[in-house]
């Protein structure tokens, strides 16, 4: 079952495709928060979701929500500089993971952004990122 408020996923690239399902909501003016229900597709040999699809989505969330925060057509897209994630709980088959992003910060030409993201509720990793900003001509 798919929480209240989250529905299909605005925003496909081929990286992500494979890892459908994948869910959002909008909080206007503040975030992008990502969802999905984790399934084999997600999982590394293990049996644990892969850190890399955790990094991968937490960027995803923190990219879409500087660019919620920023002043409308002022952005024509960001570019990840640099990020950090670190791993405190696991996440597992059959489990929500969110991914929410709880700080933006937008300048001129760098933008910072942390994600917190959960499993079920309970601390799976948090990752920070600064973004390089591509003005809108």
């Amino acid at each position: 079952m798919t929480p209240e408020g989250f529905e299909p996923h605005f925003r496909k690239s081929g990286l992500t495709d494979p890892w459908e399902p994948i869910y959002s909501r909008r909080v206007p003016g503040e975030a992008v928060i990502i969802g999905l229900r984790a399934g084999q597709a997600h999982v590394n040999s293990r049996g644990l979701v892969h850190g890399g699809l955790i990094a991968a989505m937490a960027d995803n969330a923190m990219g879409l929500s500087c660019v919620e925060q920023a002043e409308p057509g002022s952005l024509s897209g960001l570019l990840t500089a640099s990020m950090t994630t670190d791993y405190v709980g696991v996440a597992k088959v059959g489990q929500w993971l969110e991914f929410t992003t709880g700080f933006v910060k937008v300048g001129r030409s760098i933008c910072f952004a942390q994600c917190f993201v959960t499993a079920d509720g309970k601390p799976c990793a948090r990752a920070n990122a600064t973004f390089s900003v591509v003005r809108a001509a």
